[in-house]
């Protein structure tokens, strides 16, 4: 996708979401399930670093292919918007698929223990609830990440390629980065 079709969305706390944002760029990123607890794992990473991805000039909005109503118990605390999809309307537009390789590459059974392991912990804390055991869209999704500029261009994308596969923060500050020494 190179440009982004103008559009208002809805967060799960009912704040509007112009995409593209007329005033910054976007990192979209498509996640799984609510509760999915390598999409946890890596929020938690986001949250961390959040003020420094503001200050870059950032806004995080998350794409979850759950209804609205599971994905808010899940997500309440997040400093960013959360949008449900549960058509998985966007998925299809921005080309986001679903595929056994998510939780079958090898690549990602270590990011997968560990993101059970550390929610496991985190539900025990009453810090996070457990995931649906049939979460509405399944479980094999893949991760996406878009960074999308003022007018809509697609500057950076990843297409992730197992659950795990997705930008650290680290690199979505790097695409920052270069688009701003490409101007």
């Amino acid at each position: 996708m190179d440009v982004v079709t103008p559009r208002h969305l809805t967060s799960v706390t009912g704040t509007g979401i112009d995409l593209p944002d007329p005033d910054r760029l976007i990192h979209l990123q498509f996640r799984r399930f609510a509760g999915c607890p390598v999409c946890n794992l890596h929020l938690r990473s986001i949250v961390r670093r959040h003020a420094e991805i503001e200050a870059a000039g950032v806004r995080e909005v998350v794409l979850f292919h759950s209804p609205a109503d599971e994905l808010r118990e899940h997500v309440a605390d997040l400093p960013f918007a959360v949008v449900a999809d549960p058509d998985r309307r966007l998925y299809r537009e921005f080309g986001v698929e679903s595929a056994r390789r998510s939780l079958l590459d090898p690549r990602a059974w270590l990011p997968i223990l560990r993101a059970v392991v550390t929610g496991t912990w985190h539900v025990l804390r009453g810090r996070e609830r457990l995931p649906s055991t049939s979460p509405h869209g399944g479980r094999l999704g893949l991760p996406a990440d878009f960074l999308i500029a003022p007018d809509g261009r697609v500057l950076a994308e990843k297409y992730g390629e197992h659950a795990s596969d997705q930008w650290s923060v680290d690199e979505l500050l790097a695409h920052v980065s270069a688009d701003r020494a490409s101007r």
